[in-house]
């Protein structure tokens, strides 16, 4: 075999390498990307969960030694919750309710309260599971994905040849792409 046969052999290997690997894994590429986005943002918004709040008016006032688990349930009869797991009372004049993936505050004096439900957030929830490695099984699937964005990048930086190939202005936008992390660095005196 003759090296040019030999060179045009592993330049259409890199090729289908690249182009089937990216394919393969271009779902976990944007999964990762969203995920990533709403971490960035997670002191303006939980990116986990909905937290809805209402507000709800009794109509009467009651009393600490009023509430009995029969009127715990009227309450929560009030907000469409039918089962409540406990409740305790974190003044005497409050008493809160938990529920499944819910919970009511009600101010006894004034027979007003604060129902809270929590949801998950779609798409992002299950995306930062998997970007933050909560998921037992997925360490190992997530090391795996590492090592095949390196196989992506790295095949990638083969696939054009002279003056737009890494020998021509490749080489000019890895070492600019380099800089951005690198300034981020030297301005927090991390390098």
């Amino acid at each position: 075999m003759s090296t040019n046969s030999f060179t045009r052999k592993l330049r259409r290997f890199n090729i289908v390498t690249h182009r089937d690997v990216g394919y393969f894994f271009s779902a976990l590429v944007i999964v990762y990307c969203l995920s990533g986005i709403a971490l960035n943002h997670i002191n303006e918004w939980n990116p986990d969960f909905i937290i809805t709040k209402e507000e709800v008016d009794l109509k009467q006032t009651f009393t600490r030694e009023n509430v009995t688990p029969e009127l715990v349930k009227q309450f929560g009869n009030s907000v469409g919750e039918t089962t409540y797991k406990v409740y305790d009372f974190p003044t005497n004049h409050q008493v809160k309710v938990y529920y499944q993936d819910a919970s009511l505050l009600i101010n006894l004096t004034e027979g007003k309260g604060v129902y809270e439900r929590i949801s998950r957030r779609p798409i992002f929830y299950q995306s930062n599971v998997l970007h933050r490695n909560s998921a037992p099984a997925w360490k190992w699937a997530s090391d795996v994905f590492a090592v095949m964005l390196i196989v992506i990048n790295v095949t990638g930086l083969f696939i054009l040849k002279g003056k737009h190939g890494l020998g021509g202005r490749g080489k000019w936008l890895i070492a600019a792409g380099a800089l951005p992390p690198l300034i981020v660095l030297i301005i927090n005196g991390m390098l």
